[in-house]
């Protein structure tokens, strides 16, 4: 984006920052992401409780945090992103009616008598969430500098540590205290508020357009959704992007829901005490990890395009080792400490690879993209990820009884060096693919 157009949609030029309308919009995305992990992942502190309380099996946990939400999810967010890359849909309007969607499913989750109940309700709030970070990925483009971008998508992706944080803590002390039930509806009830603030104070930047650069944007060629995935798959290191990320939202959802159960289980910890030491590991580092591989990939990939993944890569490699030793040990806060660092190392990605993402297309299929991502990504990770793993405990349970779990554990932290290759893959192409808009 030049300065020209920066400043023909009220956006500061890159040299003096962003302005204050934009900041006001990165913010107001940010809650709303933390809203949209808070009421995505909050069963999974919840998911003992729900378990005994409903007569549920591994499985059918797995399948309630992963399939019933991630199906639904993944095969509308195509089509909304279609509908958000148009030139005439208002992005603001659709993320405020998103949120109020799953805001309300997540509170009518905790009404829920039986699985059936609770698998519908739970796939309510997949319908809604689909509806928002396309979206929110297409407008942060539109107003932020590309050598600014990684940095501004990794500070709206501090919603998923912050939001997973909230879920842990709120969950754990609500569920304690009241149930599952009113721990459900305390965090779904705050959105439809929230989504009022995003309708009246956000602003759509392609309204506050000049009549000029309406007119260029009128004049830009539209992509069918054919031409916008033929656009999208021809670059390899996207290709490679989206595997790396599909496999770490396998792992990282499956992780999410199973490491809780499994300091529950073979530690021992009630959901309070699980829930606030799992905040330490997925919710601050997770914020520290996602902020630093934003923050390093601007600083490095100013110099050189390929390390916007260096860190990435690298750090999922290191990762690996770390976690497993994690796993092993006996004491839980040993356990707890060793999470730690590569909790760090395994969120780095999200504001370079999602950076990355929308400089490799035009304009008119960022959101597109971002949907493909947002497919792999929920589809393979959450769809498969929390719902294999609960298969693969049941399964080991003859063996290993009450340290299943951990059994699965083990080689999830392994599999952490798949994503590491990808993403070394995909940082040698980003030199020549990269677009300069």
């Amino acid at each position: 984006m030049t300065d020209k157009a920066a400043s023909s949609q009220g956006i500061a030029s890159p040299a003096t920052g962003v302005s204050a309308q934009t900041r006001t919009m990165l913010w107001i995305l940010l809650i709303v992401y933390i809203f949209n992990f808070l009421d995505r992942q909050i069963v999974n502190i919840l998911a003992e409780p729900i378990k005994a309380d409903l007569g549920l099996s591994d499985t059918q946990l797995g399948l309630l945090a992963g399939p019933a939400f991630a199906v639904f999810y993944a095969l509308l967010g195509i089509p909304i992103a279609r509908y958000a890359d148009k030139d005439g849909t208002n992005r603001v309007r659709l993320i405020a009616l998103a949120l109020a969607i799953w805001s309300a499913m997540t509170a009518v989750c905790g009404l829920a008598q039986n699985f059936v109940q609770l698998l519908f309700a739970r796939i309510g709030v997949g319908v809604g969430e689909a509806g928002c970070t396309p979206a929110a990925h297409s407008l942060i483009s539109d107003s932020v500098a590309p050598e600014k971008r990684s940095s501004a998508i990794a500070f709206y992706g501090l919603g998923v540590p912050i939001g997973s944080l909230l879920g842990l803590i709120i969950g754990g002390i609500v569920n304690d205290l009241y149930g599952w039930r009113i721990a459900l509806m305390m965090v779904g009830a705050p959105g439809l508020l929230l989504a009022l603030v995003v309708l009246f104070v956000m602003r759509e930047p392609r309204h506050s357009r000049t009549a000029e650069a309406a007119a260029t944007a009128a004049a830009v060629t539209r992509l069918s959704t054919g031409e916008a995935m033929r656009e999208i798959f021809a670059s390899r290191a996207f290709i490679y992007i989206l595997i790396a990320s599909s496999v770490v939202a396998f792992l990282g959802y499956g992780k999410a829901l199973w490491t809780i159960s499994f300091f529950i289980r073979s530690h021992g910890l009630s959901t309070t005490e699980a829930g606030l030491s799992m905040a330490v590991v997925l919710g601050l580092a997770g914020v520290f990890g996602t902020w630093l591989g934003g923050k390093m990939a601007d600083k490095f990939g100013a110099r050189d395009k390929r390390h916007i993944l260096t860190f990435p890569a690298y750090g999922m490699a290191l990762a690996a080792p770390i976690l497993f030793l994690g796993y092993f040990m006996e004491d839980w806060r040993i356990a707890v400490a060793l999470l730690i660092i590569p909790t760090i190392l395994n969120s780095a990605y999200y504001g370079p690879a999602y950076g990355c993402v929308q400089g490799l297309v035009r304009p008119q299929a960022r959101a597109v993209a971002a949907s493909v991502m947002l497919f792999g990504q929920n589809l393979i990770g959450l769809g498969f990820g929390p719902f294999l793993f609960g298969v693969l405990s049941d399964a080991l349970q003859p063996l290993a009884g009450q340290e299943s779990v951990r059994w699965v554990l083990y080689g999830a932290a392994w599999l952490g060096l798949i994503p590491a290759f990808f993403f070394w893959r995909a940082s040698l192409r980003l030199k020549a693919e990269l677009k300069s808009g």
